[in-house]
């Protein structure tokens, strides 16, 4: 028998007991999932948390979403190219699935709705279904992400046990850029 086989046979015969995995605490105590928690993260992440819809009444009818649409465009007077992802909220670049990235490169303002929002970062939940042009996320030169106050988990730990991660072809939990460095003389 060569030494291979000898090691391998002892391994074999070195049978260990099964041990369950340990329970992951979820932390949900550090960051509660309400909306002035998301608000501070994301404020951290250099977004900007309005506050102004939470309690807007709404029937999810076309009148909501036509006062939706004028209140975002009434956010950036400058107009630009408004490319929506939302349905019911119409912009001025229709996207798709087979819309090519290279397409919403000159938008100015894109809006999507996010699946969930993380507390503790300040993150957004996106994937193919919420923005179907990924690109938008990152070419728009602002981005308005619609998020309701219920879908906003405590931190990364309920996210991750999400299934829609198992689920979609693509997605992104995204933030917005951190904030400039701090400079000192010595």
């Amino acid at each position: 028998m060569s030494d291979r086989d000898e090691i391998l046979r002892a391994v074999r015969n070195h049978a260990m007991t099964p041990v369950p995995r340990p329970e992951l605490p979820d932390f949900a105590d550090r960051y509660p999932a309400t909306p002035e928690a998301f608000g501070v993260s994301l404020a951290i992440m250099g977004g900007i948390w309005d506050e102004s819809l939470i309690n807007a009444p709404s029937n999810g009818g076309p009148a909501d979403y036509a006062a939706l649409s004028g209140y975002i465009r009434g956010l950036f007077p400058a107009g630009g190219v408004f490319c929506s992802a939302v349905r019911g909220i119409d912009g001025d670049l229709a996207i798709g699935p087979d819309t090519p990235a290279g397409a919403v490169d000159h938008v100015e303002v894109g809006i999507v709705r996010a699946k969930f929002g993380v507390a503790e970062t300040g993150s957004i939940w996106l994937s193919e279904a919420e923005c179907p042009v990924n690109a938008l996320g990152y070419l728009a030169q602002h981005l308005v992400v619609l998020l309701s106050v219920k879908d906003i988990l405590p931190n990364l730990h309920a996210a991750y046990r999400r299934a829609e991660f198992s689920t979609a072809r693509y997605s992104v939990l995204m933030s917005g850029p951190p904030p400039p460095p701090i400079s000192k003389a010595y």
